[in-house]
């Protein structure tokens, strides 16, 4: 076969698996442009750092309560109640503590229904200590909220869901919890959208500049959800990778030709 038609049948092999353009972005650039917040003042950080949570219907928490046998320092401690298992959680699986129902009560023993949802855990854990002082001399609640989370997506190592576990946590953790970024990622327009998903506050961060990091807010809450977006020439950089092994094969196919045009013209 000569090599013209060689090259013909692999050019029409290529034009029939060349990939299409494809679009990786999530999310459009001039977006909701206004929604923005490019600068956070000392105010709003303030805010963010001091954050906490509020217990709301469909939260898991758990409760520990103890009664204290005497108000010195060193009276012995009985544990009375422990609504949600385990004290401590290397991993979740979402079936945790006791579920906050739709009107924001659960069901204790002695103080019975009691509404805790509109309240942070420090405040619920007071006001369970106030309930039960009506039965109990020295009791000591806590309460803890196990199903703070955010999410991480895009260009991730590990998109996905990234568990809160000191009710508040920095980008940087959250990047962490998902591998990192790609080689792909935009760094310089990383975007942090809070609220409702209707018309959400959307934040970005340009992790190349030092200035831009230290105007930002780093700090997520749960709930939030982090956008890493793709570069530019994502879909340039992928078709590259998936064109590869066309050339590795037009390569093989040339090579012979190559050596026996080499070795012709050296014996002739």
């Amino acid at each position: 076969m000569k090599l013209s038609k060689i090259l013909l049948l692999l050019s029409i092999a290529y034009a029939f698996s060349a990939c299409t353009v494809k679009n990786y972005a999530y999310l459009e650039k001039n977006q909701n442009p206004n929604k923005t917040v490019l600068k956070i003042d000392d105010k709003t950080y303030e805010k963010d750092a001091l954050f906490k949570w509020k217990i709301s219907a469909g939260d898991r928490i758990e409760i520990q309560a103890y009664n204290q046998s005497s108000s010195a320092a060193n009276g012995q401690l009985t544990h009375l109640l422990s609504s949600g298992g385990q004290k401590y959680y290397t991993t979740r699986y979402g079936d945790e503590g006791t579920l906050i129902k739709p009107d924001g009560k659960i069901l204790l023993p002695l103080i019975g229904l009691v509404k805790v949802a509109g309240l942070t855990e420090d405040e619920a854990s007071q006001m369970l200590i106030e309930k039960y002082k009506k039965f109990l001399k020295h009791p000591y609640v806590s309460v803890q909220i196990l199903n703070q989370k955010l999410f991480v997506v895009g260009e991730v190592a590990k998109p996905g869901v990234v568990l809160v576990t000191n009710g508040t946590m920095n980008l940087f953790e959250a990047l962490a919890q998902t591998g990192d970024l790609t080689d792909y990622a935009n760094r310089t327009n990383i975007k942090i959208l809070r609220g409702s998903m209707r018309d959400p506050e959307v934040r970005e961060v340009n992790l190349n500049d030092f200035k831009s990091v230290r105007m930002a807010s780093l700090i997520l809450r749960p709930n939030d959800v982090v956008y890493v977006e793709p570069r530019a020439d994502r879909a340039d950089m992928v078709g590259a990778d998936e064109e590869l092994p066309f050339w590795r094969l037009l390569g093989a196919v040339l090579s012979p030709f190559a050596n026996a045009a080499v070795i012709y013209r050296v014996v002739k």
